[in-house]
């Protein structure tokens, strides 16, 4: 393995460890468990390690919430298509307001679309009862409240210098 994989890895590992510790910190909307740590964590592997990496941490993470009783199949669709809409976004774009932005539309609108079929078919949601855009909303709250605190951050480092010694480090 090269060096930089080894890192990508091992940061990878660190950030599904924040993300399953954060979602400890999560409230209730509408139904939904809204863990903002998770969509922060997204925007960190969207602007360091790239879109699959961070499809990767979201499945990870999402696996062992559910393995340990601290979440939803909702936590798959939701932080999946955040993970990988905001890194094709910083891909593209190398900014990171339109990467926070592109983690809130991957979410709260595509995951949250995604989440009702997995609700009606595995989670013994009646159809009826819910409709198909019920999800949004919840998702919406917390990938809003994640990015901007996940922008924050990142712009912080960016002003400090402190990102592109990161991002350097990750691709040497």
């Amino acid at each position: 393995m090269k060096p930089n994989k080894t890192l990508k890895i091992a940061v990878s590992g660190i950030l599904v460890a924040v993300a399953v510790v954060g979602s400890t910190l999560s409230f209730p909307v509408l139904g939904s468990k809204c863990a903002p740590v998770q969509h922060m964590v997204n925007v960190f592997c969207a602007v360091l390690l790239g879109p699959w990496y961070g499809v990767a941490v979201a499945f990870l993470a999402s696996l062992i919430r559910n393995l340990l009783g601290l979440g939803s199949l909702l936590a798959f669709p939701g932080s999946m298509c955040g993970a990988l809409l905001c890194g094709i976004a910083y891909r593209l774009f190398k900014k990171v307001i339109p990467t926070a932005g592109f983690e809130v539309v991957g979410t709260g609108v595509v995951g949250g679309l995604l989440a009702w079929p997995i609700a009606v078919a595995f989670m013994g949601v009646s159809a009826a009862t819910v409709s198909f855009y019920a999800y949004i909303v919840p998702f919406l709250i917390s990938t809003v409240v994640g990015s901007v605190i996940a922008a924050v951050i990142v712009l912080a480092l960016q002003k400090a210098g402190a990102l592109n010694s990161i991002t350097a480090r990750l691709e040497a």
